[in-house]
């Protein structure tokens, strides 16, 4: 999915940038982490502090990543405890081989955020 930004960035503002790898253990948890996905997109087109994000997918290989640009740490944290994002992360813990989180800091002129050097990042 391509990035979708929302809104235009200060060219000089501070923010967060988060990728997230998220494997699968097994197929059998693809289909609802897929109708999971549909939901947090609902939610993140609602997410107070978001800037944009994209995701990429491998379902073959059962790995998917997310990147995403927030205003500050707290309005990250603050969409992760939200229902229904919160409730996914429980239901799908036990199905997941080795999830990774990487943050760092980003000015709004280095937006959209570019898959490969998030990549790099979270390797």
């Amino acid at each position: 999915m391509p990035w979708r930004q929302f809104g235009p960035p200060d060219p000089n503002g501070d923010y967060v940038a988060l990728v997230s790898f998220l494997p699968l253990k097994s197929f059998s948890r693809l289909f609802p982490f897929v109708v999971y996905t549909v939901q947090v997109i609902k939610q993140l087109a609602k997410a107070d502090g978001l800037v944009g994000y994209s995701l990429l997918a491998n379902p073959l290989s059962k790995r998917f990543w997310t990147l995403s640009a927030w205003k500050s740490e707290e309005t990250l944290r603050a969409f992760v405890v939200k229902t229904p994002h919160v409730q996914i992360m429980k239901s799908l813990s036990p199905y997941m081989a080795g999830t990774k989180f990487v943050r760092w800091p980003v000015k709004g002129s280095q937006l959209p955020l570019q898959w490969d050097d998030a990549l790099r990042r979270i390797s």
